[in-house]
């Protein structure tokens, strides 16, 4: 299988894909912000053949950092290295542009859940480390806020 990465923007292949995991993106209202948020955002796409699997927004606070506002990889294709793939490529970018460090806010592991914990894993995989768990930032629960030297 080959991931071609791609800047471009894809909001109905962003809709799909968070469509397509309601346990990490099950509150339509957020889907929304993610979807107009690809029309907008630098947005990285992650395709196998003319399909699009997965996609990548990122904001840019200041020139020195960056922050990863979105991963989503179709089921699918979770462990095929799509998401890695995203990670490298947005690294890349930000780094060739100036940013020194990469910031990726997820669920905190005082709150119990699976698919979180394997999110965590993944970045921690990659380099992150734990910064922060703050209560109540984007959400009711905790927010982990992770970076990564760059």
């Amino acid at each position: 299988m080959t991931i071609t990465i791609v800047r471009d923007h894809d909001p109905e292949a962003t809709r799909r894909i968070l469509a397509a995991l309601p346990d990490w993106f099950g509150i339509p209202e957020a889907n929304e912000h993610y979807v107009q948020a690809a029309a907008e955002k630098d947005s990285y796409l992650a395709r196998v053949g003319d399909a699009t699997v997965g996609v990548a927004l990122v904001d840019r606070h200041f020139p020195e950092t960056a922050e990863i506002h979105l991963i989503a990889v179709a089921p699918g294709h979770h462990g095929s290295g799509v998401g890695s793939a995203l990670v490298e490529a947005l690294e890349a970018d930000v780094r060739r542009d100036g940013a020194r460090l990469l910031e990726v806010k997820t669920v905190g592991s005082s709150f119990e859940d699976e698919g979180y914990a394997a999110t965590r894993a993944f970045y921690q995989a990659r380099g992150f480390l734990p910064l922060e768990e703050v209560s109540a930032l984007d959400w009711d629960g905790p927010t982990l806020i992770m970076v990564k030297a760059l």
